[in-house]
């Protein structure tokens, strides 16, 4: 309870659809312990939205992904990130909790850093959740985050260590997708119209515009090609609304029925209807692994930002899967080798081979149990944490 008795504020802000999904169930996980005694406020989507948040402005203005991709929004980017920092410092809220999107988020952090400097170190505690992918590309980042945060929250067991050491708290609270549910997709196909015994891929072909755009002409492609070897097959394409209708408009004369989903009450469902996904990198692999869908990742981005990435990323810390099983067990093929030709045949693989199929079942449980702290809902641990950071009883 603040001084006036009013309850405690956290500001959120998450500036993507899987950022808005773990905001949401922290807002969840933040009522039930405080038996909804906290108020929110900040920055959002729909899921959020759904919680009761009322976002600032669209996220969509933050689906920005590739080093290039983002320059020309550079300019209303950072009129957000000041617009944020503003109202988060206004409202002097008990903690500011970002989550993912570190292009903004992490500048907001900082300003809102600098302010609580100026202040005398009086002002809202500063954390985030998924921090970037310095086990992946350009590691010295992170003594940059922990000079301007309180806490630190990571999705994965191997991430505290490179923050630790810069002096940064940081706790482990484990990926909401280790919790997922399992999918009926007996019930998906009869409500979808599916046929029994129909041959089902799912695409998935990201969440971000620039990601369609970049990945559904290949995709075409092998759709094309694997209907003419499997005449019954389906596409499922489990999607958000930020991309919705650009994939409708992309999938208009493909060659397989397509049935889009974008209600996330039927996501487990879909990804159990399927027998193989062909899915742009992302948390959705992981997700993909953990349901037991035998799995093709594939990624492109512009060819400028592919050559300035290829000189600092881990190409074995692209798919999540393989970066925790510390093998490739996900073929993966990324820019130049994202190609309809080698994606046909290794879809192909997947629908044929027993084996491959279930070489990639093998990892579901070893990566779901990778993925939980001590058995606890990420969500929950998170929203303690976050508490106690903020010294909220």
């Amino acid at each position: 309870m603040t001084a006036d008795g009013e309850p405690p504020l956290i500001y959120l802000m998450a500036g993507e659809a899987s950022g808005d999904v773990l905001g949401a169930g922290l807002m969840r996980s933040l009522r039930a312990a405080t038996a909804g005694r906290v108020r929110f406020a900040g920055l959002g989507g729909d899921a959020m939205a759904a919680e009761g948040l009322a976002s600032l402005f669209p996220i969509s203005e933050m689906a920005v992904m590739g080093i290039v991709e983002i320059l020309p929004k550079a300019p209303m980017l950072l009129r957000r990130v000041r617009q944020t920092a503003d109202d988060a410092w206004e409202r002097q809220p008990s903690a500011v909790v970002s989550i993912d999107s570190k292009a903004f988020t992490m500048r907001v952090q900082k300003r809102l850093f600098q302010r609580r400097a100026e202040a005398g170190g009086i002002g809202p505690k500063l954390i985030h959740w998924v921090p970037p992918t310095v086990w992946a590309w350009r590691p010295g980042r992170a003594a940059a985050i922990a000079r301007h945060l309180d806490h630190l929250l990571t999705l994965f067991p191997f991430e505290p260590p490179y923050f630790e050491k810069h002096g940064l708290e940081t706790t482990f609270v484990g990926h909401p997708a280790a919790r997922q549910p399992a999918g009926d997709g007996s019930a998906f196909r009869g409500r979808f119209r599916l046929p029994k015994d129909a041959p089902v891929l799912g695409v998935m072909p990201g969440s971000r515009p620039g990601e369609v755009k970049r990945l559904m002409p290949v995709f075409r492609e092998v759709v094309a090609r694997l209907t003419g070897r499997y005449q019954s097959m389906r596409v499922v394409i489990p999607t958000v609304p930020l991309v919705a209708d650009a994939i409708r408009e992309e999938t208009r004369g493909w060659r397989a029925p397509v049935t889009i989903v974008q209600d996330p009450k039927y996501k487990y469902d879909a990804f159990a209807a399927c027998n193989v996904a062909l899915a742009a990198s992302g948390t959705v692999t992981l997700e993909l692994t953990i349901a037991g869908v035998p799995t093709v990742v594939a990624y492109r981005v512009n060819a400028l930002s592919a050559a300035i990435a290829r000189r600092l990323i881990d190409p074995e810390a692209i798919v999540l899967t393989n970066k925790l099983m510390g093998r490739r067990v996900i073929p993966q093929f990324i820019q130049d080798d994202c190609t309809a030709d080698r994606l046909t045949v290794a879809v192909e693989r997947l629908f044929d081979d027993p084996r491959a199929r279930a070489e990639q079942a093998a990892a579901s449980e070893a990566t779901r149990a990778m993925l939980l702290a001590d058995g606890e809902n990420p969500s929950d641990r998170a929203a303690r944490t976050v508490l106690n950071a903020a010294g909220i009883g």
